[in-house]
């Protein structure tokens, strides 16, 4: 008897010198890698400034040469001095103008679309795209953005910088084939867009006179596939926007579409589809809606 309440002893000895329950605590620094961080919106906005700033380096030649040629002649006339700071801090005055300038330049924008297209949609179709973005601009945290169904046979959409504000535009074959899930998908992708910080260099790469590489490099290659990631996770249905995606891809190519136009090209990295142009997919490109919503099906 004293044997079994001696291993009885032991055993719930053991039992305490086991390790303690330590209760879950939420890391306060944790950061979901399907929401757009600080530090990414701030690099994509900064990315339109450097662009403007680069674009201004053979003013900064010919401010430094000036500068240079004052400074080398102070031996001689000391006034020189003050004329060199001078001249140096009126041109850092106006590079700190530069961030203005350019979001005044991709707020431009808005008013080119407008008049490149024409109005299209039904009443319900308008109805039912305030009521998407109403819901999902609160998601998003994005205010001021006004509505537009415009007439296209293909199947696209963009939101773009209008001013200080935003203008998103769907067209008309998207608005009456899509789902309303599959319509809520593609608006989300949009503000996603906003929310990491592209709309400055994507617009600004829809307005300037740039190479097709340089103006995809100003875009920024790939964020087509971050949106739909982002908008995703915000929105908790991967396969809407994996449909809507399949949709866009099946429908790729329409002859009557504006995606065949110049002006397309040129304004082709704001869409939702970015190269709906294209006949046949290419896997290889991140940005191509069929390897798009793949990777949404896989979530």
């Amino acid at each position: 008897m004293a044997t079994k309440n001696h291993n009885r002893s032991k055993r719930h000895s053991g039992r305490e010198r086991g390790p303690r329950y330590v209760a879950p605590v939420l890391d306060p620094n944790w950061h979901s890698p399907y929401a757009p961080s600080a530090h990414e919106r701030h690099a994509n906005e900064r990315t339109a400034i450097k662009y403007a700033i680069k674009k201004r380096t053979p003013q900064t030649i010919a401010v430094g040469v000036v500068v240079l040629g004052l400074l080398v002649g102070i031996m001689a006339t000391p006034l020189l001095a003050l004329a060199a700071v001078a001249v140096a801090g009126l041109y850092a005055f106006d590079l700190r103008k530069v961030e203005h300038r350019v979001a005044q330049r991709a707020g431009s924008l808005g008013s080119v679309m407008l008049g490149h297209f024409k109005a299209g949609g039904t009443t319900k179709d308008r109805l039912r795209l305030v009521t998407v973005l109403e819901r999902l601009t609160a998601t998003f945290g994005v205010d001021n953005v006004s509505a537009f169904i415009v007439e296209d046979a293909g199947y696209n959409a963009c939101l773009v910088p209008n001013g200080e504000n935003f203008s998103i535009f769907i067209t008309s074959s998207m608005m009456k084939d899509f789902e309303l899930i599959e319509i809520e998908a593609v608006v989300a992708h949009l503000l996603a867009r906003v929310r990491m910080g592209l709309g400055l260099r994507q617009g600004l790469s829809a307005v300037e006179e740039l190479s097709a590489e340089a103006r995809a490099t100003l875009a920024g290659i790939g964020s087509s596939y971050r949106a739909d990631e982002v908008a995703a996770a915000a929105i908790r249905y991967p396969l809407g926007l994996a449909a809507a995606l399949e949709r866009c891809a099946r429908h790729r190519h329409v002859k009557e579409s504006f995606a065949h136009t110049s002006f397309y090209d040129q304004t082709r990295w704001v869409f939702f589809d970015v190269h709906a142009d294209r006949s046949e997919p290419d896997f290889a490109d991140s940005d191509d809606v069929s390897l798009r919503a793949l990777a949404l099906k896989e979530w």
